[in-house]
C-alpha cells in the first residue's frame, strides 16, 4: 500500500490535471458555438449550390465543362479531413478508420491529399501515397483557405491526373455526435429529381460555357469549405466532450486515492495508539 506521502502527491497532481482538463473544456465549449455557428450558417449556400450544379448537369451535355465528364482513367484522389491537434477523443481515429476502409476496397491507383496533421502522419505510418498536404486552418476557417487545395483538385481533374476525387470528414450531427462521412466530389452527380428535365427549361446568360466556368470552380472550393467546417465543429465537440470525461475521471481518482489516503491515516494512528497503550503496559 502506498505511503501518506505519496498518496498526497497523486491527489495533487491528479488535481492539477484536473484543472487542465477543465479550462480546456471551458475553451472548447466557446470555440465550439462558433463553430457550431459557422457550420450551420454555410450549409445552406452548399446545399443550394450543389442542388444548381447537380441540376445543370442533368440537362447539359458532359462536353460543356471537363468537371462535368466521367473519367476512364486516373487516379482516385482521398481528401482526408483530420485536425492539426490531439486531445479530441475518438474523432481522428474513426475518421482515418473510415478513410483506411476506403482505401483497402479500392483497387486501382489512389492517392491521398490530407487536411490536417492527424490524417497526414497516419498515411505516412501506413505508407500511403502523399499527393499533397495541408495544415489546418487554424480556430476560423475562411473560404481563401481551401482556395489552394480546391485549384489542385480541378487543375488535377482537368488534366486528367485524377479520375475521380472523394471528401472524407467528421460531418458534424451534435454535439454528442460526429460521423465520419465520405462524398464524391468530382464527377459531378446529377440529382435523381432533374431527370427528364429539358434542357431548354433553363436560360443561361451569357451562355452554359461562361455559366459553368464560374461556378463549377467555385462549386469544388464551396464543398470543400463546407468539409473543413464540419471537421472543426466535430472536433471541438469531440474535446470539449473528451475533456468533461477526463475532468470527471480525475474528480472520481481524486476521490478514491482521499478514501486511501484516510484508510492509510487512520491505520497509522492506530498502529501508533496501539504502541503507546503497549509501552505504557509494559512501564
Amino acid at each position: 500500500m502506498a505511503s501518506q506521502r505519496d498518496l498526497r502527491r497523486r491527489i495533487r497532481d491528479v488535481g492539477k490535471i484536473k484543472q487542465i482538463t477543465r479550462a480546456m473544456q471551458f475553451v472548447a465549449a466557446s470555440k465550439l458555438k462558433r463553430a457550431q455557428d459557422s457550420t450551420l450558417a454555410a450549409r445552406p449556400y452548399s446545399e443550394k449550390i450543389d442542388e444548381v450544379l447537380a441540376d445543370l448537369s442533368a440537362v447539359l451535355g458532359t462536353d460543356e465543362h471537363p468537371l462535368l465528364a466521367k473519367r476512364e482513367g486516373g487516379k482516385r484522389l482521398l481528401v482526408l479531413i483530420t485536425s492539426d491537434r490531439g486531445l479530441a477523443g475518438p474523432l481522428n481515429t474513426n475518421t482515418i478508420r473510415f478513410g483506411a476502409r476506403a482505401i483497402m476496397e479500392h483497387t486501382g491507383d489512389l492517392t491521398v491529399a490530407s487536411v490536417g496533421r492527424k490524417g497526414r502522419d497516419a498515411m505516412r505510418r501506413s505508407r500511403v501515397p502523399l499527393e499533397a498536404h495541408f495544415a489546418g486552418f487554424g480556430d476560423r476557417p475562411t473560404f481563401a483557405d481551401v482556395i489552394p487545395l480546391a485549384r489542385l483538385i480541378t487543375d488535377g481533374y482537368i488534366s486528367g491526373e485524377f479520375g475521380r476525387v472523394d471528401l472524407v470528414f467528421p460531418r458534424f450531427v451534435s454535439t454528442l455526435v460526429q460521423r465520419p462521412t465520405l462524398e464524391t466530389l468530382l464527377p459531378v452527380t446529377p440529382s435523381e429529381d432533374t431527370a427528364g428535365i429539358p434542357g431548354n427549361q433553363f436560360i443561361f446568360e451569357p451562355n452554359p460555357a461562361a455559366v459553368l466556368e464560374q461556378l463549377l470552380p467555385r462549386y469544388v472550393a464551396a464543398r470543400l469549405y463546407q468539409a473543413v467546417l464540419e471537421a472543426k465543429a466535430s472536433e471541438e465537440s469531440s474535446r470539449m466532450v473528451a475533456m468533461k470525461n477526463a475532468t470527471e475521471n480525475a474528480d472520481d481518482l481524486i476521490e478514491e486515492y482521499t478514501l486511501a489516503y484516510n484508510k492509510v491515516r487512520q491505520s497509522n494512528i492506530t498502529r501508533e495508539m496501539i504502541e503507546i497503550a503497549t509501552g505504557a503496559q509494559a512501564q
